[in-house]
Order: structure tokens, then sequence, then C-alpha cells
């Protein structure tokens, strides 16, 4: 009940914010976002700038090359990023809690090329002869520079397993394209965040990491001090949280909020 309240709430001030007036003084909104966030942000920014008259310029890298960006001075008016992330800028004094808003959480995926078996993986055991039985795998490298968050917590779960020696000869470290890898069947399967997947052609979903071998990533919307276009900055926020987006976010594989 809360949530649908906030939701509603957040509709509204969308509405205030993407008025006639609003266009009258049309910006273009510099954004900073993840690749776990692509899908939707490709959705939903020519939606938003038809609606406000603003315009969204959008750069897309891993949460951690942004943060380390803003963090060396390059202030974006919204930043989309991993929520460990945002707090990281928030020490920095780069971004004011009352400027956060979580937008959506995202669990980590397995995928193999389109077409392929899918092989169970609905239980920790399951998953873990999946791997074992798999001829190579996929994840984003863990000392990626800005590091993975879906990098990191799934060679922990190779470690969980007792098979991260087994696997090691046999993955192909990803740079934020895993799914680009099973689709160029360049890897058998592939592990990163559901969402991140699902603007990959030629791959066909498995499914979630079973029970708590999962991680659910959650990803927050940021309008950083001194970002030059707040206002229309705060527009784009608001319309993240409309349930027009939260229905685009759950097609693209997140929870909304």
């Amino acid at each position: 009940m809360k949530n649908s309240i906030r939701m509603v709430a957040a509709g509204f001030a969308a509405l205030v914010v993407l008025t006639p007036a609003g266009i009258a003084s049309a910006a273009e909104v510099k954004l900073f976002s993840t690749f776990a966030t692509r899908a939707i942000v490709e959705d939903l920014a020519p939606k938003f700038e038809k609606a406000s008259g603003h315009k969204v310029a959008n750069s897309i890298a891993n949460s951690g090359v942004t943060v380390k960006r803003i963090q060396g001075g390059d202030i974006p008016d919204v930043v989309i990023g991993s929520r460990d992330g945002i707090d990281d800028l928030m020490k920095d004094g780069k971004v004011a809690a009352h400027n956060v808003t979580v937008i959506a959480r995202s669990g980590l995926g397995v995928a193999v090329r389109k077409g392929a078996s899918k092989p169970d993986i609905s239980s920790p055991e399951a998953l873990k002869r999946a791997l074992l039985a798999a001829k190579s795998i996929t994840y984003n490298d863990p000392a990626m520079t800005g590091s993975s968050s879906s990098g990191i917590h799934f060679a922990k779960v190779l470690d969980r397993l007792g098979i991260a020696k087994e696997m090691k000869a046999k993955t192909v470290l990803a740079k934020n394209d895993a799914g680009d890898l099973v689709a160029a069947g360049k890897a058998e399967l592939g592990v990163t965040t559901m969402s991140s997947f699902m603007p990959v052609t030629g791959i066909d979903i498995v499914g979630p990491l079973p029970g708590d071998l999962q991680a659910n990533t959650v990803y927050a919307a940021a309008i950083p001090t001194g970002a030059k276009n707040a206002a229309a900055a705060k527009a784009l926020v608001n319309f993240l949280r409309t349930p027009e987006s939260a229905t685009v976010i759950k097609a693209k594989g997140m929870e909304p909020g």
C-alpha cells in the first residue's frame, strides 16, 4: 500500500514538471547510466523527451567507472548506478541524500545461445552441475576498471560452490558484454544481471540464480551537487518513478522502486 501511494505521488510530481511551462525552458539533461539499466533508459528517454521537451544525452559505463568519472570532476545532471556506487558519491559530497531516488532492483541470471538446451539451475547443486558440464562460461571481470558488482558476486558464488578452480580454465571474462559473448558462441553459459541480458538478441534467458546464491542489486538515480540543469534532472527522475516507467522497468527484467 505504501509503495502504491509513493508511485501515485511520484506520478503526480512528474505531471507537475512535465507541463507546457516546463517545455518552454527545455534543456539537455546530461545523464550517466550503467549497462544494467541500458534497456530501461533507451526505452524511457525518448518518452521523457516527448513528454517534457527536454533532451537526454546518455553516456553508458559500469557503475564503478561512472563513480570515478564524477569523483574526477565530470558532473552530469543525473547519474543512474548501483546504490553502492551512489553511496560512495554521497560519502565524497558529490551527491546529497535528498537527491537520491531508488528506481529499480535486478538479480543475476543465466543465459544460453538462442535455441540451445537450457540446463537445470533450479537449486545450488543443479547450478553447480550445469557449470561443471558447460564447455565455457562468461561473466563480468571482477577486476575490470571500476569493478563490476555482478562479476564480483558471481566470483563469490563459484567459491561458495567450491568450483572456482575448475571453472577458471573455461571462463571467458567479459567487459560488460556477457550476453553478446554467449550470442556469438564464445561462451556456452553467461551470467550477469537479468536486465543486462534483456536487450541482447541471439540468447535465451534460462532463469535467475537459485536461492541464496542470488544477489539483488539496487539501482538509484541521483542529481549530483552542481548539476547544471537541476530542474530538468528532477523532471527526469520523477518520470522514472511514474506507473508508465514502472511497467517498462518490469518488462526489462527489473523490479521498480
